[in-house]
């Protein structure tokens, strides 16, 4: 199968700069995949808030509770370790202790103080190079020193996506200087600074485990409102986490779908939210994911189930997802699914063409882009039932 079987044309005008005010404003695209739905009609243009009545009364909704944090730290280099620029130059002095740009994918779960990260730029920067973070936008010639800065880093390792591994110097604090340091991770296609009103419209509601370095986007429509009018229909909601990491941002780099491999991420399921799922399972009712990181969740979690292998069931835990799901899948858990639209070519729309067909998915696609829809993290939505 080949990565440009997922090709799509999109203007740069569908792609959402700015989240809408109101958050259950989006559009929803809803897509059925049982032949002769609605009468040969395959798809219909709708409004989120229609989205509570198109769920079964006995069906279990499953959410990602994961919370993003500012993981995109400004700060300079000490240039010690940099690959030297010609002294010919006048600038290279002020390169070497220029402005860099760190953001945290993964803390290492046998060192808090050591994160995987993408850094920029990278190429210059090597092992055992010293970075040092602050609040200030301060240019070269105003870069912290060490006594100054609020967090202080040094590499310690490549990996083998690119990223880089970094050693924070210890404080007693450490999340809290990030929290006020600190940008939101914007997607590279929004093209503007995060602003103070970021940090809460690029969370969910129901957000609660730090750890995600960019939202399950698919949440980001919820209100307090909408969740109770889905609860008052008697709907089962279920909570699981998965932190968003670097396989968020990690392109396709191959021709062949099969050959891409994808980058863990950390999640976990509760016994109470494990319990739910399996239940809904062998009671035969819908289990509708909202996003793909739920999808990833619980396909991962339940590959692992060893018991009875093949199982459609979940086991309560941690790990470490890494499921690449795209065309030919067989679903175990996921029936239904909620999801914003996804960039071309990408294993995010990839998995949304296993689950709603790609032939279908593709054309629906295709009709969002001429009828206007907002795309990707502040875009509309779309249900694939």
């Amino acid at each position: 199968m080949l990565v440009s079987h997922f090709h799509y044309d999109l203007p740069p005008g569908r792609i959402a700069q700015e989240p809408l005010p109101d958050r259950a404003g989006s559009r929803l695209l809803h897509l059925n995949r049982q032949p002769g739905a609605w009468l040969g009609r395959r798809f219909e243009d709708r409004g989120f808030r229609e989205f509570p009545g198109l769920l079964r009364p006995d069906d279990l909704l499953v959410l990602n509770n994961t919370r993003v944090f500012p993981a995109r730290l400004y700060g300079h280099r000490s240039g010690q370790r940099a690959q030297p620029l010609s002294p010919k130059n006048p600038a290279s002095r002020a390169f070497l202790r220029g402005r860099v740009e760190v953001l945290l994918t993964r803390q290492m779960p046998d060192n808090p103080n050591e994160w995987e990260c993408l850094v920029r730029p990278g190429r210059k920067i090597g092992i055992g190079e010293k970075l040092y973070f602050s609040d200030s936008s301060a240019d070269t010639e105003g870069a912290p020193t060490k006594p100054e800065a609020e967090l202080q880093a040094e590499v310690v390792g490549r990996g083998s996506f690119g990223e880089r591994r970094i050693r924070f110097a210890p404080v007693h604090d450490l999340f809290t200087r990030i929290d006020r340091i600190g940008h939101v991770p914007l997607p590279p296609y929004i093209d503007r600074d995060d602003r103070p009103d970021d940090h809460d419209r690029y969370q969910t509601v129901y957000a609660q485990a730090r750890g995600s370095v960019a939202a399950p986007t698919a949440g980001l429509h919820f209100t307090p409102e909408i969740l109770q009018q889905i609860r008052a229909r008697g709907i089962e909601i279920a909570e699981i986490t998965l932190h968003v990491g670097l396989g968020t941002f990690q392109p396709v780099r191959v021709e062949k779908v099969e050959d891409h491999k994808l980058h863990r991420e950390w999640y976990e399921i509760s016994a109470e939210a494990a319990k739910a799922i399996n239940v809904a399972k062998s009671e035969g009712r819908r289990v509708v994911a909202v996003g793909t990181t739920t999808v990833r969740t619980l396909e991962n979690a339940a590959g692992l189930v060893t018991d009875r292998p093949g199982a459609n069931r979940v086991g309560a835990g941690r790990g470490q997802a890494d499921a690449f799901i795209y065309p030919g899948y067989r679903f175990r858990i996921v029936d239904a699914l909620l999801t914003n639209f996804h960039l071309p070519e990408s294993t995010l729309l990839m998995l949304v063409c296993a689950l709603g067909g790609k032939e279908l998915v593709m054309d629906a696609y295709r009709h969002a882009v001429e009828a206007g829809y907002r795309f990707y993290s502040y875009g509309d939505c779309m249900f694939v039932e």
